[in-house]
């Protein structure tokens, strides 16, 4: 006999949960056993749950890369995580310490972050003064300038601060690697819970994570809308110092809904103003996105 509780008549079905409840594959890059992770909408949440999940604080995680538990910036974990990833999470490492002497406007830092307060070093340009300083490394968390700390700083405002940083003046970057494992992982067998690669999923389905709101399960982005994000990708390095593939991904769709080059400024303006991008940049965008989208046909 069936012992839950009649329905009253009229009564209509409970709402269905708007937080996906997909289930995802994690593990410390360093090593560690396999840990499974759901219910997250963002990525603070991820964090959090990957944290729980190997019961380390959530301010211990670095970034995320997926499928490859290496320092692989072409892999970071953006705004979309495919259904078949596998997260590796990297975590704190050692600490240390570089004096710098600006001798050029630009230091030669690409900076981003990883939604959650921490910015770090994405790409060195060749022959600049950082890729000069040996210590210094992409996959660094910079954690102060000059003792003042930038944890929970976006990664376009401490670019700004390294911009405004005053020539001929030393200072000083305390900086967070993320923790080595001296090629552990590598050498484990195929058999062995932690995978040195997992497979990249050939499905085109994504969960998309958003700063505000429920993540949803979407298509991955057309090779059109993907080649515009490059080109916008691009050109946030080139005027802002940064590189932010989701950020990317929301002026194109910015673009998309903008019936022209005003309109999308607007939008730029509504969506995302507190990036104060100038004007020529908007404009620059605007003929990339125009672009990309010709030349993918």
């Amino acid at each position: 006999m069936d012992s839950a509780a009649p329905r009253e008549p009229g009564a209509t079905e409970p709402l269905t949960r708007a937080r996906p409840r997909l289930v995802f594959r994690t593990q410390l890059a360093h090593g560690s056993p396999t840990g499974r992770i759901e219910g997250f909408t963002n990525v603070r949440e991820l964090y959090a749950k990957i944290a729980e999940a190997f019961g380390i604080a959530p301010t211990e995680i670095l970034f995320c890369t997926l499928n490859s538990h290496k320092v692989d910036m072409q892999k970071l974990l953006g705004g979309q995580i495919g259904l078949e990833d596998f997260i590796f999470a990297h975590v704190r490492g050692e600490t240390k310490e570089v004096e710098v002497t600006k001798t050029e406007d630009a230091l030669g830092l690409t900076i981003t972050d990883n939604g959650a307060g921490y910015a770090f070093i994405k790409r060195i340009k060749e022959g600049s003064i950082i890729n000069r300083i040996e210590a210094v490394c992409v996959g660094d968390s910079i954690e102060a300038i000059n003792d003042h700390s930038i944890v929970g700083c976006r990664h376009y405002e401490v670019a700004k601060m390294l911009r405004e940083l005053p020539k001929s003046q030393p200072f000083t970057l305390r900086l967070v690697q993320p923790r080595r494992a001296f090629d552990m992982i590598g050498q484990r067998s195929k058999s062995s819970k932690c995978p040195m690669e997992a497979k990249v999923s050939s499905g085109r389905e994504t969960l998309r994570l958003r700063s505000g709101g429920a993540a949803t399960v979407e298509e991955a982005p057309s090779d059109v809308e993907a080649a515009a994000a490059r080109r916008v990708d691009d050109l946030l390095e080139s005027y802002m110092g940064i590189r932010d593939p989701e950020l990317a991904a929301a002026v194109v769709e910015t673009a998309r809904s903008s019936a022209g080059a005003q309109a999308f400024a607007r939008g730029l303006d509504a969506v995302l103003g507190e990036f104060a991008f100038p004007d020529e940049f908007v404009v620059e965008v605007w003929a990339a996105i125009g672009e990309a989208h010709d030349a993918c046909g």
